[in-house]
């Protein structure tokens, strides 16, 4: 019968050995989010649509071009909440953003939107995240 102390020598062989295959095992890739999608029906030309439970913002600045942007203001996290023409409204605190790039027209905001990365699919517009 082995003794404790060449007991404990073979447990931290197994534990080393272990941990070292485990370290030089691949990596398994995060999975990619499922895109949301929105009809491009729905989402105005020169303005945009507030998809409040996917916390976006999907705008159109120009026929055809599709932009996307998280809803948060970062001024103080409340949700954008209103599309007045070429403009993001936050009516907390009236910060208001482009529609082309989210950057802030007005603020107390000091820095634009989160842009997420739209794509058009058909007659859809795919959004990342």
């Amino acid at each position: 019968m082995p003794d404790r102390r060449t007991f404990l020598k073979a447990g931290l062989a197994v534990a080393a050995t272990t941990l070292g295959v485990t370290a030089c095992s691949p990596a398994q890739p995060a999975a990619s989010p499922t895109p949301k999608s929105f009809p491009k029906a729905d989402i105005p030309v020169g303005s945009g649509t507030i998809f409040s439970d996917a916390k976006l913002v999907v705008t159109q600045p120009a026929a055809g071009q599709f932009k996307a942007f998280d809803y948060t203001c970062p001024h103080q996290g409340c949700p954008v909440t209103k599309m007045q023409g070429r403009q993001i409204v936050c009516a907390c605190h009236n910060s208001y953003f482009d529609i082309a790039d989210g950057h802030v027209i007005s603020g107390p905001a000091t820095s634009g939107l989160t842009p997420a990365d739209a794509t058009v699919e058909g007659d859809h517009v795919l959004v990342a995240g």
